[in-house]
């Protein structure tokens, strides 16, 4: 026994210095809850170097002892101490067992033989572990009363095989549930600090960081070789391109001065034409203007006149709505004082309550005072006269006895006790005997009882077959009108069924019709509130078509489908170009587009007819013909009208050969199936009825969306609506009356059905139940019948048995008089001394008669103080003397009469608002019929300026007309001086260099030019010389804010006279002809394209000037990251084997500790599962995730308990998890065994069964190391050698022991040295009143 004494100072509940001990190889700690037992265990847990934080406490200053309700002491310090003595292996444990002196020592050779604990210490080298907390909360760590740090004192126990992290000597109530439930990484961790490769850890880390690191910096090095060749390689083909890139320069340059000089030549031609028609419209412009002045002057003037009357009806509306605001303003007082007055008077009533109330309680109060006085004395009348009654009944019972003072009664207790131990011999024989007599008793009271028991089993079967033969019939009855009951039920619920299954079929139909239409007409409510963009892009697109002749409008306003049906068909097949607006060439779209982007309208897509890609005639008529021999589709350009044919491309275009089927079938069989068995076929796009899509790569896109259904029902046809709302009238009127018809609440068909389903089944629960109790009455009559049977046989042979019965009765009180006569003569011998001291002849009668008096006295006495102390009458009485009920009472009058007085000055100000709001109502009625004739007067005037705006809008309509057609020239003009100004900036963009006239020329040029524009173009030439040191990006987006409506704005100017300096000359004659729309777009597109094609070759090309330079540097780089890269191959290799080997070894430390535990683990819970009805026991196994480095993966714990099949551990019992959680706790220590094993309560989850199979199994481990278990189960710490008893002093409120040592009564077995303790409870049998003589092995 390692562990012999633990000293605390100061520590948790244990108070002052207390020395626990000594600790037997297998010690238990008993003690009621609350008395201490846990802080032993943290007092263990503590000196052993277990943080305060795991022993319940957040600080260390927690764990000193500081009695409740006492002043804190800032000076108080704590100390435990473990006294260990290291077993000396050569002499082995001195321990004696000897537990009996034997017969005829001398009495000098007992007082030389040593006490029977001393006997006991361990003989050895005693080393003391110490750990003490000073008053500031510190620790101090001490080894034999030297002061030493945390690594020293965990080094000193790890000598002796005590190690902290992996705690294989400690398991803390609950720990056991802990191991049961812990998951496998968590059981991975546990072995980790128990085989100690933990250890390795930090060092395994370290060089699996190196390994990574130095595979990082091969592939690293790697790929920078690899990346650094590619490089090279690049840098080679780039020297070859630069030599072409020059010559491709220059012939870009060349066409593009010829299309420069083309697209100025035509443009500037068309500006000097439009300028002379805008001027001729100008002059119509000014004679319309004068007429429209004279209008608008009548109009004004008719005007004034409606505003004066306006002026007068809105000031008498102004004073309407004054009136009404003061009404409205007044209401909410009114409607507020209403409710205070409401208010106030549930207030007063609440106050004349509390009234009645308080003055009730004060006229019972003087009465509660009157009971708690009385309850008082007559407790305490009754204490005096229990205390006379006693000494009365003392000197009375005594009698000729006589009596014994306090010190007698004393020494009489110690004389009796004496007796006891004296007479424990003859008492066991007596014992023996009574319990001889007792067994006869008891076996003639059985048989008796058998008797008697079967006398009334008889008649009971003999009534029980009559009830149940009554029974029987009736039953029979009831199940065969309970059948009848239920198949008419059930006929009558399949009829109502079937009607209820009718109605609901037609009104799910009809709520499925009106669903329909609420959703289409919420569809064509959506529509309506679209209007409003939609008339913003059919105003954009008319005024394109104003400054545009060549813009046709949007494709689906050209457009419609020849039938409805095909209208979400033609929408999907369309898809964004049923949008797109139709031109006729692909410069009129460049020029709306600038259009859009100048006046930020919006976006918008165009279809040039000019340059669309359409299908080829061949394969469209292909197509054709195929659906004119299967009717099953059709072209959908073909199911399409168009109004003007020449925009039958842009359709062309939108749908191209998709074809519309009628279903999906239809259109899988054309797009996959191939068609004559011709190879290499294009494939075909179509399009259902119901707006599923095949595209020619395949893919298939079933539904539509909201916009798709909105564009396909909303565009092309809006009628319907008013049928359709119609129709939902009808069906609404159809569905009340079919719910009519139906019925309601409980009359409806739910109803009636549901309260037969309640009846069918309680008729089939009436029929079951009956059914069974029929079987189970046939049955109970065929058991009585056989039990009356066997009855008659039995009670002939009980006659018998009586008889001998109470003929062992009677030679067994015989013997038990006998041995009781040895008892008293043996008590005699030390009665006897006593009685002559005192005179009482009698002791037994004395204690007879004085004995049960004093302990009820006592009793009595202790009841009453109780009752004074719980009920707490004086301080009831206290508490009723201070109460004042004149000042409440007071207050509560007081309260009453201010809400009465406020109550009265409500209801005066409810009168006042009432009056005022009659005054104002009288004076609004006079201002509405005010009111009503000025509207009268205003209508008039209102007319009067009606018929002038007619007239003026008539003289603005032929204004409007000139106007719009020179708007339409302006805008014309400023779109062809926008192009100009546009191609001019474009070329000094491009860097376009254009050849110029001589200065001459260009003088002759100005001349020319208009005297008014002058000085515009004087002032544009300045311009133009400040700003030639600007970017061509400036001049671009200047160019996008100014305005080109103006002759003499500079910038149309500078653009007027910067293309009069042009040189014409030098371009073909050819390309000065004026040719059409679509010839100019070919000639253009050939310019754009060759232009296209030379930047594309250019741009691709981009060439490297420097290549050479750095394809000489990359040659050198690449040499340099190839020895990179060898020597990081190196490193990576040295790297790998350092891991390797410190793997092996963390691995070998594992594998090492799990092999031997779970190998220890199956030995020992075979051990601990055997029993005599399963010899085998259970099995339990470890298992590994990962076997090569099982620290990275995860540990199963599994057991099977005998007889029962495989389940995971959370499946086990609360018992079954304990066993197995202890069996791996024991296996843990058998690897790295500590010398004592410290337990608290382990035994909580067991039966009576396994825990003594854990007791034995400590037992027989004894021997190996010390167990100290903390426990409250009996069969548990009796089979202990030792108990250390811990209860609560109450006078200081702090934890005591006492220390009992079990091995003093084992007696040895005749068999050999196997112990027993069945003559302790033999030695208590007969006076269970007497505690057990306990040594006080602490203090």
């Amino acid at each position: 026994m390692p562990v012999t004494y633990l000293e605390l100072e100061n520590f948790k509940s244990y108070a002052g210095v207390q020395r626990i001990g000594p600790f037997f190889n297998f010690s238990c700690v008993i003690g009621p809850n609350g008395s201490g037992k846990s802080n032993l265990m943290d007092a263990m847990s503590f000196v052993l170097g277990v943080q305060s934080r795991d022993l319940r406490s957040s600080q260390m200053k927690d764990l000193i002892f500081r009695p409740p309700g006492s002043a804190r002491d800032e000076n108080l310090t704590a100390k435990a101490s473990l006294v260990y003595v290291e077993p000396d292996k050569k002499k082995g444990d001195a321990t004696s067992n000897t537990d009996e002196e034997e017969e005829g020592e001398s009495p000098e050779k007992k007082a030389a033989k040593k006490s029977r604990l001393s006997q006991k210490m361990p003989m050895g080298k005693t080393i003391i572990f110490s750990r003490l907390i000073t008053s500031k909360g510190t620790g101090e760590y001490q080894v034999n009363g030297k002061s030493v740090t945390f690594k020293q004192y965990e080094a000193k126990l790890a000598s002796i095989g005590v190690l902290l992290k992996a705690r294989n000597f400690l398991v803390f109530q609950g720990d056991v549930e802990t191991m049961a439930r812990k998951n496998p990484k968590q059981l991975v961790e546990m072995f980790e600090n128990i085989s100690g490769s933990s250890e390795l850890k930090e060092e395994y880390e370290v060089a699996l960081r190196a390994k990574e690191e130095a595979e990082q910096r091969t592939i690293f090095a790697f790929n920078k070789t690899k990346e650094h060749k590619s490089e090279r390689r690049v840098l080679k083909e780039q020297k070859e391109e630069a030599e072409r890139f020059h010559s491709l320069l220059q012939q870009r340059t060349a066409l593009k001065t010829n299309h420069f000089l083309w697209l100025l030549f035509h443009i500037h031609s068309d500006v000097q034409l439009r300028e002379t028609a805008v001027t001729e419209l100008q002059e119509s412009l000014s004679e319309h203007q004068v007429v429209v002045a004279e209008k608008e002057g009548l109009l004004k003037k008719a005007k004034k006149e409606a505003s004066k009357a306006r002026s007068q009806s809105s000031a008498k509306d102004k004073l309407r709505i004054k009136l009404e605001a003061e009404v409205d303003k007044l209401q909410p007082s009114v409607i507020e004082s209403s409710e205070a007055i409401a208010a106030l008077k549930k207030r007063v009533a609440s106050d004349t309550k509390a009234v009645t109330r308080i003055e009730k309680e004060k006229t019972t109060h003087s009465d509660k005072l009157a009971v708690l006085e009385e309850e008082i004395e007559e407790y305490q009348s009754k204490e005096e006269e229990l205390q006379n009654e006693y000494d009365q009944l003392k000197q009375s019972e005594s009698g000729g006895i006589g009596s014994l003072t306090e010190e007698q009664e004393v020494q009489y207790e110690k004389i009796r006790d004496a007796a006891a131990v004296a007479s424990a011999p003859p008492r066991r024989k007596l014992q023996s005997a009574v319990r001889g007599l007792e067994s006869a008793r008891a076996g003639a009271a059985k048989v008796a009882e058998e008797k008697k028991e079967l006398q009334g089993r008889k008649e009971d079967a003999q009534r029980s077959c009559g009830e149940l033969t009554a029974r029987k019939e009736t039953l029979e009855k009831s199940l065969e009108k309970t059948r009848a009951e239920l198949s008419k039920s059930e006929s009558t619920l399949q009829t109502l069924q079937k009607t209820a299954s009718d109605y609901q079929a037609k009104r799910s139909v009809i709520e499925s019709q009106l669903d329909t239409i609420q959703n289409t007409l919420r569809q064509a409510k959506d529509d309506r509130r679209k209007d409003k963009e939609e008339e913003r892009i059919l105003s954009a697109i008319a005024a394109l078509k104003r400054h545009f002749p060549g813009v046709r409008g949007r494709l689906v306003d050209l457009c419609r489908p020849s039938q409805q049906r095909y209208n979400l068909a033609v929408t999907v097949a369309g898809g964004k170009d049923m949008d797109a607006i139709v031109v006729d060439t692909k410069r009129t779209a460049f020029d709306c587009i600038k259009y859009l982007r100048d006046q930020r309208i919006g976006t918008a897509t165009f279809l040039p007819l000019d340059s669309l890609q359409i299908p080829s005639a061949e394969s469209t008529e292909r197509l054709r013909a195929m659906a004119e021999h299967d009717k099953r589709y059709r072209l959908a350009v073909d199911v399409i009208r168009v109004g003007d044919e020449s925009n039958r491309r842009a359709v062309l275009y939108a749908v191209g050969n998709t074809v519309v089927c009628d279903e999906l079938n239809v259109a899988r069989e054309i797009c996959f199936q191939p068609r004559g068995g011709r190879g290499g076929e294009e494939r075909i796009k179509a399009v259902t009825l119901k707006g599923a899509v095949i595209s020619k790569a395949g893919t298939m896109t079933g539904g539509v969306t909201r916009d798709d259904v909105n564009k396909a029902g909303g565009r092309w046809s809006d009628q319907k609506l008013e049928e359709l709302r119609s129709k939902k009238e009808a069906l609404e009127v159809e569905k009340e009356t079919l719910d009519s018809e139906a019925g309601r609440g409980s009359g409806s068909h739910t109803a009636r059905a549901e309260d037969l389903r309640n009846t069918i089944g309680n008729l089939r629960n009436k029929e079951q139940y009956s059914k069974s109790d029929l079987e189970y009455t046939k049955k109970k009559l065929k058991e009585q019948v056989t039990l009356l049977k066997s009855s008659s046989k039995t009670f002939a042979k009980l006659e018998k048995a009586t008889t001998e019965a109470e003929e062992g009765v009677t030679e067994a009180n015989e013997r038990v008089e006998r041995h009781r006569q040895e008892v008293r003569d043996v008590e005699e011998e030390h009665f006897a001394p006593f009685r002559e001291e005192t005179g009482i002849s009698d002791l037994r009668a004395y204690d007879e008669a004085i004995g049960k008096a004093r302990e009820d006295f006592v009793k009595n006495r202790t009841d009453i103080r109780e009752h004074l102390a719980k009920v707490r009458l004086t301080a009831k009485k206290k508490y009723e003397d201070e109460k004042d009920f004149d000042s409440k009472l007071a207050k509560a009058l007081k309260k009453k009469t201010d809400h009465e007085s406020q109550l009265e000055e409500a209801e005066e100000t409810e009168e006042k608002l009432q009056s005022e709001v009659s005054e104002i109502k009288a004076k609004l009625a006079d201002a509405e019929s005010t009111l009503k004739q000025a509207h009268e007067a205003e209508q008039e005037k209102e007319e009067v300026v009606r018929e002038a705006r007619s007239s003026l809008k008539e003289a603005e309509g032929d204004y409007n007309k000139v106007n719009k057609t020179m708007s339409a020239e302006e805008s014309d003009l400023m779109v062809l001086r926008q192009k100009l100004h546009e191609t001019l900036q474009k070329a000094r963009v491009d860097e376009v260099e254009l050849p110029m006239l001589d200065a001459e020329e260009a003088m002759d040029e100005d001349e020319e030019e208009p005297e008014d524009s002058q000085m515009s173009e004087s002032a544009t030439r300045s311009s133009s010389r400040r700003s030639s040191s600007q970017s061509a990006s400036q001049e671009t987006n200047a160019s996008l804010s100014e305005h080109f409506s103006q002759r003499e704005a500079p910038n149309v100017s500078k653009d007027r006279r910067e293309a009069g300096k042009v040189d014409f000359s030098t371009i073909d004659e050819d390309l000065k002809v004026r040719r059409s729309a679509s010839e100019e777009e070919k000639l253009r597109k050939k310019f754009e394209s060759k232009i296209s094609k030379l930047t594309q070759e250019i741009e691709g090309i981009a060439p490297n000037m420097k290549a050479s330079d750095a394809f000489n540097t990359m040659t050198e780089l690449v040499k340099t990251t190839v020895d990179d890269f060898n020597t990081a191959k190196e490193d990576g290799r040295r790297a790998n084997e350092t891991f390797n080997k410190v793997r092996k070894a963390r691995s070998h430390k594992f594998n090492s500790a799990f092999k031997q535990i779970d190998a220890a683990l199956k030995i020992i819970y075979t051990d601990m599962t055997k029993s005599s009805k399963h010899p085998l026991g259970g099995n339990a196994y470890l298992s590994l995730d990962d076997s090569d480095e099982p620290y990275r993966g995860g540990m199963k714990f599994n057991a099977m308990p005998p007889m029962k099949r495989f389940r995971d551990m959370e499946q086990l019992s609360g018992g079954e998890k304990t066993v197995a959680a202890l069996s791996l706790l024991f296996a843990i220590h058998s690897y790295r065994p500590a010398p004592f094993f410290i337990m608290d309560e382990v035994d909580a989850a067991l039966d009576n069964v396994n825990v003594l199979k854990v007791c034995n199994y400590i037992r027989q481990r004894s021997d190996d190391f010390q167990c100290i278990v903390i426990s409250l189960k009996d069969m548990f710490y009796e089979r202990s050698e030792s108990l250390v008893g811990i209860a609560r002093d109450v006078s200081s409120n702090s934890s005591r022991t006492l220390t009992l040592d079990l091995t003093k009564f084992d007696r040895k077995s005749s068999g050999g040295d196997k112990r027993s303790r069945g003559g302790e409870n033999a030695d208590e049998a007969e006076s269970p009143k007497k505690p057990r003589t306990i040594a006080a092995g602490a203090e």
